[in-house]
């Protein structure tokens, strides 16, 4: 289950360092090879509902298997790619098979805690958890060491012996589904969903009001979507037990809020140490790196206590403090206090993603469980979506301490709204308590 939630963040991470190379291969200019990473983005986003709902319906063991064999596949295609456009097609193979990991690692969590009669496996949890961390982390420098042994090409190519090592691991997931004998996956509410989806996201990576009819035609395809699965027997997304789910609703809510704060900062702080700071890149990388380490060591401390409510709250209690910090930077703030900083963003990175993951384990539907897993991520990619929106619109004129302030007035804000998700859901109470 590690080595397949692994292979989402590890594509994602090592690309960071490969982008400029491969824009010299196949002289491309940044604002082409950016498809590369929304690619991957946007298939994740939708595909990991979507898989996961086939997870419920077919068992973990069928979609990790064609998820990792579409992995492999996905790492052929990236190594003979003759153009940019069929590399992004790699990365949207990569981004569909990366889906089906997550969501068949909480089925067979939830499955074996039912069969066992074992409580929440709070420790296992907090592993898939920091590994994702870890690959993160280390993302960028294996894929300088993959540039340097051999261009750009080894960070696809690794792909086929991984994902060759997880077909193998993969053998030993349990076989079956939820859904009853007889029983069709509905795959039209699928695709409405997927389409709806996709028209907003592709909004949402380019907005502009010349294209108007994205936004427009997710949601005609929203409604019809709607009221397909009011009418079927076995909807992909159950509207009436998920509408009457409240907490976990809230839970989706959390999880958008808390990343579109963490991505915001990645992506907007990271530029600002760079053209308003007038740090070079390899500087402002280490200098993100105790942002990883906090993250990392919070997760490990708090990953075996079952609790969330605190864990809620201390997260998007520091989240407020370190967006409202952002104000007081300048173009002469010691590195010191940039280290402070990071770190700072760290522990709310590692409290919040945590705590909303144990938190859909306890409230998701045990028949849905794949789909409810599927969704959270979608949520987090939602987040990162609008934090590029909200950078690229802060920084137009540049990555200038007054873009970084105003981008930092929004983080605070969103910031706030999630410590009051936090607070006031009572039934966060619950969770993680015996009996």
């Amino acid at each position: 289950m590690v080595l397949g939630s692994i292979l989402n963040p590890i594509n994602s991470s090592m690309l960071a360092v490969a982008l400029i190379p491969i824009g010299r291969a196949f002289g491309q200019p940044p604002s082409q090879t950016a498809w590369l990473v929304s690619g991957l983005y946007l298939a994740t986003a939708v595909g990991q509902p979507v898989i996961g709902r086939l997870v419920d319906a077919y068992g973990p063991r069928l979609l990790y298997l064609w998820g990792t064999a579409v992995v492999g596949l996905a790492g052929l295609v990236g190594v003979l790619a003759p153009n940019l456009w069929v590399l992004v097609v790699s990365r949207v193979l990569l981004g569909f098979g990366t889906s089906a990991a997550y969501p068949a690692s909480m089925s067979v969590l939830r499955t074996e805690s039912e069969r066992t009669g074992a409580r929440s496996p709070t420790g296992i949890l907090a592993v898939l958890s920091v590994s994702n961390q870890v690959i993160a982390v280390v993302g960028p420098a294996l894929g300088g060491l993959l540039i340097g042994a051999g261009g750009w090409h080894l960070i696809f190519a690794i792909n086929v012996p991984l994902a060759a090592a997880c077909l193998l691991l993969g053998l030993r997931l349990p076989r079956g589904g939820a859904l009853p004998s007889g029983a069709r996956a509905d795959v039209s509410g699928m695709v409405l969903f997927a389409g709806s989806l996709t028209a907003f996201m592709l909004f949402l990576m380019d907005p502009a009001a010349v294209r108007w009819f994205l936004p427009a035609a997710g949601a005609v395809l929203g409604a019809v979507f709607v009221r397909r699965q009011m009418a079927v027997a076995e909807p992909f997304i159950d509207l009436r037990v998920l509408g009457g789910n409240v907490p976990l609703l809230a839970t989706y809510a959390r999880q958008l809020l808390a990343y579109t704060t963490a991505y915001a900062f990645l992506y907007g702080y990271s530029q600002w140490l760079q053209e308003g700071r007038g740090i070079d890149a390899s500087q402002a990388g280490l200098l993100q790196l105790p942002t990883a380490v906090a993250a990392l060591g919070v997760t490990a401390l708090t990953g075996r206590h079952a609790q969330v409510r605190g864990k809620l709250a201390a997260g998007s209690l520091i989240q407020v403090a370190v967006c409202a910090a952002l104000l007081l930077l300048t173009s002469g703030t010691p590195v010191w206090a940039l280290v402070l900083l990071a770190a700072g963003f760290g522990l709310p990175q590692g409290l919040n993603g945590l705590a909303n993951q144990n938190a859909l384990y306890a409230q998701a539907e045990p028949a849905r469980m794949g789909a409810s897993a599927g969704l959270l991520r979608t949520f987090m990619y939602l987040g990162a979506l609008l934090s590029s929106a909200a950078t690229a619109a802060f920084f137009e004129a540049g990555a200038t301490t007054a873009g970084l302030h105003d981008l930092a007035w929004l983080m605070t804000g969103v910031a706030v709204l999630n410590l009051l998700f936090s607070l006031t859901d009572r039934s966060l109470a619950r969770i993680g308590r015996e009996g």
